[in-house]
């Protein structure tokens, strides 16, 4: 427990003060987000805010994990690989916010090029995970043993890349409102903190490895995106970026093929999943019949045009991300009583 304290506070105090030193760089070299030419009109006032934040959220997590494992701690590979894949993929979002800020345009690397970074992240994370720990290879709810299905290993390498790929774009659509991905972020690894912490107390049930040392990560990764949120909250004065949203979806995505609850994630990610979904009706049913099926997708420019106040939506929409977090976390608990875990 102490070591989760150190962690998510020391991330915390590094994120912190480090998004405020961004802010200042980053303004004294004009170096600002551009906005989407067909968003919302009122998004127009926010151009030029700073961006690439992310940078501040992985750099805490990472300290607050390294700085963690001074107190009775070790590095383990499963800790490390996972934070390896969140760092990738902020690597990946950094380029193409970059690439953004120095075209002045809202267009970065090309969609091939940004899904061939991903997809090599997540095929690292996948094949040092099956080579290099004791992962178990089986498609998995809330217990290695959910569904007894073994996927194998080049299978389960496949199945890793396209949950990390997914969920990495998923909190991407999200990161569109001021402090909405942040917020909901935090819910998502708090939840996730929770049962890594339970999985390594019941190690004999889960068997899970290295459990302590990611919950560690979430909760490097709470306190990571608490500090952003500090300066991004409403009206932000820095926004998190692809580096940002690319690094929190990986990081809960390896966290959850890690832990063996694959199939918890979309529901503890629900707003992510909501986001998502939203995108893929609007641009199915535009192609299909011509016709949009919201004012503007994702789901919360919709809300927004409907002439709701942005923050709002925000606020109703972190409600929704704390339902989802519940019910994935009800489930989950539910799971352990049946298995015979009470405390």
């Amino acid at each position: 427990m102490v070591r989760l304290l150190i962690a998510s506070a020391v991330a915390l105090v590094v994120s912190l003060a480090g998004t405020k030193l961004l802010i200042v760089w980053l303004t004294r070299h004009n170096i600002g987000q551009p906005i989407r030419e067909d968003g919302p009109e009122g998004h127009v006032t926010k151009a030029g805010t700073p961006t690439m934040g992310g940078i501040a959220i992985v750099a805490g997590a990472f300290v607050g994990w390294v700085a963690s494992d001074f107190y009775h701690g070790v590095y383990t590979r499963t800790g490390i690989f996972v934070m390896a894949a969140i760092i990738g993929s902020a690597l990946v979002g950094l380029l193409d916010d970059w690439i953004k800020v120095m075209r002045e345009r809202n267009l970065g690397l090309s969609k091939r090029a940004k899904l061939f970074g991903l997809l090599g992240v997540a095929g690292g994370f996948g094949i040092l995970m099956v080579t290099a720990t004791n992962v178990h290879t089986t498609v998995s709810f809330t217990r290695w043993d959910s569904f007894g299905l073994d996927l194998g290993k080049f299978a389960w390498v496949v199945w890793a890349v396209f949950i990390i790929a997914a969920f990495s774009n998923a909190v991407n659509f999200t990161d569109g409102l001021d402090g909405l991905a942040s917020g909901a972020a935090i819910l998502g690894f708090a939840a996730y903190m929770f049962i890594a912490f339970w999985q390594f107390r019941h190690e004999d049930v889960y068997e899970v490895a290295h459990a302590l040392d990611l919950a560690v990560i979430a909760a490097s990764m709470i306190g990571g995106c608490l500090g952003f949120l500090w300066w991004n909250a409403a009206p932000a004065q820095i926004f998190m970026g692809d580096t940002g949203s690319l690094a929190i979806g990986t990081g809960l995505g390896a966290i959850a093929l890690a832990t063996n609850t694959h199939f918890l994630l979309p529901i503890i990610g629900g707003l992510f999943v909501l986001e998502t979904v939203s995108v893929v009706l609007q641009v199915a049913r535009f192609r299909l019949a011509g016709k949009r099926f919201f004012r503007m997708a994702p789901f919360h420019h919709h809300m927004e045009l409907g002439g709701i106040a942005e923050t709002k939506v925000i606020i109703r929409l972190w409600i929704v991300s704390g339902l989802c977090t519940g019910v994935g976390l009800g489930i989950f608990y539910a799971d352990a009583i049946a298995a015979g875990i009470t405390k």
